[in-house]
Formats: structure tokens, sequence, C-alpha cells
């Protein structure tokens, strides 16, 4: 391995933070405001992919800000892990990009010069902690992407959205400290806080059970971002920022960096033999075993369709962790695969159901009965999504929890295994009947017949971001209280909530009637991914980069 002096990971890095004023000053043009938007995602990426033939060829690259304290340097280091997770961020940026013109402008949103700026510096911090050389690197751009995409998370300026953000500050703030916590302890018991494949070697000599608490610490501060139970609840939350940003941050930058969090502490800081001799993995599998399970079945009652989504983001998350957590090579294999897989998947979806709320305004699944008439081309691809996250063959979900699956049983976890496939119907349960009703049903004859019974099925008259309401008022709105006020209909204070007009759906061809091109593009672009990676992983290089970082490991059969 060669490490090589290199300005390309800092220049990366730059290449969206430095838009920010750009855009902010282009705030009465808008055109060129979203071409510089445009410029800063093509050169980002061409920056992080010009980096791919050397990191694969065994280099690193490198760059050293200097010293933040003794003995600890603020870098970036460009290695396969880093360039796994920074390879997928930068481009589904672009992707992003131009689906966030069509629906900005679909909606004609306020703000939108404060969006694509607070856009802009929300990847910026992303390939931070994707090019972080060290745990204290990765705290501070850890830090910074709470920071960035705060404005995103509140951008409608509801009290609903404000009440997700505070909600958001708490949780991932409070992940930040017990990040720090394991950063500190991990420091005083080797001298270094740096990323060593195979983990830091004086750790195994370290007390172990102040190992085990840095390690305690370390997990549960990215398993915030990673949404891992009881931590997740900031997620679906969340959902009240625009689609765009459920689909990008929720789906790739913000959950991505706890679960990359969660792959340098396994990988690079602790290593597979000493979590094996702590006995730390096996409760983190459990945890993820737990989330990944729990999570779909809350899926199933969810009727409004960023929720059930947002239910599904926290199960398949944990798919990674859980990947992780197994320390076999086909299981880390998998793990590390579906990070790119899920992107790409749950992105296709998030977007489908942004462009179903901008053309028809419905967000609620039990209105969604016939619709695939009326937005063929987009529930196509909801449905190719779908299909990938239950794990159907040909598609990038089947590639990947075929490795952990592989990995759990060759382990002896055959428990994890069966919840591995349990999970999978699941997912189909949580699906099926969205796309199903979609193509086969009309709202005449729609029956919604929810899998699991009221008050866990149907539909749910709840404030976005809050608990069901069990009472005897559930139902009646406060006055003072918004109704799904998401970007998912605009509940009680427009009684507009979309669903099948009076006269039925109307029929739009497949040559793209039903949207605007900036919208459809993306989304056929995020399913095209889907299905590379699921036919041929190794022509979308990410299984080649995954390859490289557990062939990397010692100690780690392959």
């Amino acid at each position: 391995m060669t490490d090589v002096a290199s300005l390309r990971p800092l220049l990366a890095v730059l290449a969206s933070a430095s838009a920010i004023p750009l855009i902010l000053a282009l705030r009465e043009r808008p055109n060129l405001r979203e071409g510089v938007t445009i410029a800063a995602a093509l050169a980002k990426f061409g920056l992080v992919a010009s980096l791919v033939p050397g990191v694969l060829g065994g280099d690193t690259y490198s760059y050293e800000f200097g010293e933040l304290a003794t003995g600890i340097r603020l870098a970036f280091e460009v290695d396969a892990l880093g360039l796994l997770f920074g390879l997928l961020a930068s481009f589904l940026w672009i992707v992003t990009s131009f689906y966030s013109i069509g629906y900005m402008r679909g909606l004609d949103e306020h703000a939108q010069t404060r969006y694509f700026a607070s856009f802009a510096g929300s990847l910026a911090a992303a390939l931070g902690v994707a090019f972080a050389s060290n745990l204290l690197t990765v705290f501070v751009f850890y830090e910074l992407l709470t920071v960035a995409t705060y404005p995103l998370v509140t951008h409608d300026e509801t009290d609903a959205a404000r009440r997700a953000g505070r909600k958001y500050l708490a949780y991932t703030f409070g992940g930040g400290v017990f990040v720090l916590g394991g950063t500190v302890i991990v420091f005083a018991l080797t001298g270094t806080t740096a990323f060593q494949p195979g983990g830091i070697e004086a750790l195994a000599s370290a007390s172990p059970a102040m190992a085990r608490l840095a390690f305690a610490l370390l997990a549960t501060g990215f398993g915030v971002k990673a949404a891992l139970m009881p931590l997740h609840s900031w997620l679906p939350d969340a959902m009240v920022a625009p689609t765009p940003v459920s689909g990008l941050l929720h789906a790739v930058a913000v959950v991505k960096s706890g679960v990359f969090g969660i792959a340098r502490v396994v990988l690079d800081v602790y290593g597979t033999d000493l979590m094996a001799d702590l006995g730390v993995g096996l409760p983190l599998a459990v945890v993820a075993t737990f989330t990944l399970l729990t999570a779909s079945v809350i899926a199933l009652r969810k009727d409004n369709l960023k929720r059930r989504l947002a239910y599904s983001t926290v199960s398949q998350l944990s798919y990674i962790v859980l990947g992780l957590a197994l320390l076999r090579g086909e299981a880390l294999i998998g793990g590390l695969l579906h990070i790119p897989a899920h992107a790409f998947m749950k992105l296709t979806l998030f977007f489908c159901a942004g462009a179903i709320h901008v053309e028809t305004h419905t967000d609620d699944i039990s209105d969604m009965a016939g619709i695939g008439k009326r937005m063929p081309l987009t529930m196509a691809a909801f449905a190719v999504a779908s299909a990938g996250m239950a794990g159907i063959p040909l598609l990038a979900g089947f590639v990947s929890k075929w490795y952990i699956l592989i990995g759990a049983v060759q382990g002896g976890g055959v428990v994890f295994a069966a919840a591995l496939l349990v999970s999978g119907v699941l997912n189909i349960a949580y699906f099926w009947p969205i796309v199903y009703q979609a193509y086969f049903e009309s709202a005449a004859d729609h029956d919604a017949k929810p899998l699991i019974e009221a008050p866990f099925g149907g539909r749910e008259i709840v404030p976005d971001g809050g608990e069901d309401d069990t009472s005897e008022d559930a139902g009646v709105p406060d006055e003072h209280e918004p109704y799904q006020v998401d970007h998912l209909g605009e509940g009680y204070e427009d009684l507009d909530h979309g669903g099948s007009p009076a006269s039925g759906w109307e029929r739009a061809g497949w040559r793209g009637g039903e949207s605007t091109w900036f919208m459809l593009g993306p989304i056929l672009t995020a399913a095209t991914g889907a299905v590379i990676i699921g036919i041929a992983p190794d022509a979308a290089v990410f299984l080649d980069i995954v390859t490289d970082v557990v062939g990397a490991l010692p100690g780690v059969a392959l």
C-alpha cells in the first residue's frame, strides 16, 4: 500500500463547500443558481471518481491540515472504505440535484436558495466523514453534517418542522457526545485515533473493560444516525423535510454516515479479532436484528407512504450493521455492499413518493388505488425498487442480502439467518400491496384490508412526528396542530388530500407524460442503478471496492 500526498481529497470536499457563496449570491437568478449546483456536483463526483483506479490499485490518498492536538492529526485519507461512501454520496448528489429542481419548482417552494446552499454544505460534510483519517476528524465532520442538514429538516418552518428539527438536533448532537467520549477513551488507551485495517494494535493490550466501554460509546453515538432502536425516532419525524432531502440525506448521507462510522469502528479501530475476543459483536448483532424486525412490523401499520418508507429505512440500515457485527468475510461484504444497494433502491422509492405528491397531491397509500394508470413509469420504478428491498434476485438487494445470509449460516448464526428471511417476507408484506393496488385496483373497487387491524393498520390521523393518538378524541384535529404537514399533504390546513379524482385517474402514456423529466430522469436513473448492482455488481465498481476493503483485513477469510 502506497500513501500518496494529494490535494484531491480536500478539493473534493471543497467542491460543494465553495459553491455555497455562489448559490447564495445568485438568489435572484435561479437558473444560474441551479447551474452552479449541478456544476459543483459534477466536479465533486469527477474528483472522487479520479481516485478509484489508484485506490483499487492499493494506493491511499492523503491530505493533512496539521495537528489539532498533541498526537492527533486533522487529516483526510482516502482508502477503499472511504471511497465507497464518497463515491456513492457524490454520484447521488448529481441525481438528486436534478430531481430537486423539478420538485422545488413543481411545488413553487419557498427558500429555494437556502435549500440548495444547505444541500451543498451537507455533501461537503458527508465527504469529510468519508475521507477522515481518524476518529477525531470523523467527529468534526459528523457534527458539521448535523449543522448543515438542520435547515433542510426544518425547511417548512411549521411547528411540526421545528419540533422535528429540535428532536433531530437533540438526538444527533447527543450521539456526537457519545462519539467524542469513545474517541477520548480510545486515545487514552492507545495514544492514537488513526484508522488501521484490522484495528489499532495497542487496543488489544488495553483494559478489556475500558475497551468495551469505548466501543459501547462509539456504537451508540454512530447508532443514532444509523437509526438503531431505540435511537431511531428522529428519522421518521425528519420526514417533514422535502422529499429530495428525505431521499438523499435520509437514505444516503446522514444515515449512511452512521453505519459508515460503525464500519470504521468495527474494521479499522477494533478489528474483527478483537471484537470477537471482547464479545461485543454479538450484542451489536442482537440490537440490529431486533431493529430490522421491529421496524418492518411497524412499517406495516403506516398508511402514509413516506412514513412507511422511513421505517423501512430503519429496518434496512440494520442489515448493514448486522453484516458488520457477524464478523465473517461474506457477511462483511454483504453489509458493506448493502450501503450502495440500499441507497439506490431507497432513493428510487423516495423519489417516486415525491413525484406522486407533486403531480397528484396524494400521500396516503389507501388513496393510491389505480395510480399506476396516472403514473406508469413512476410506479414501475417503485415496483423494481420494492422488489430489490425485499431481496428478489437480479436486483441490488438480493446480492447484498445473499452475502449476509451466507455469512450468518457459515458463522453458525442460524437465528440471524432466520431473522433475515422473516424480514424479507415482511418487506414483501408492506411493499406488495402498494404495487398491487396501483396497477390492479381502482378507487371504486379498492378495499384497503390492512394487514394489521386498527389501531395498528389503516389510515392514521396523527401530527407528523407524533405518536398515534389512542385517546377518545383520536381522529379529531386540534386547531393548533397541523395534520401530516410534511410534504405529504397539507392536512387540515388544506383539505385537498389528493387521491383519485371523481372521474378516475387520467391515463398517462409510458413516454413520460406523467411528470417532468427533471423528476422522471432521476427516478429511472436510480432504479437503473439498483438493477445494475443486482445483475453486474462488478461493473458498478462497488463490489470491487468492498472486496478490497474486506480482503485487506487480517484474519478474515474470503
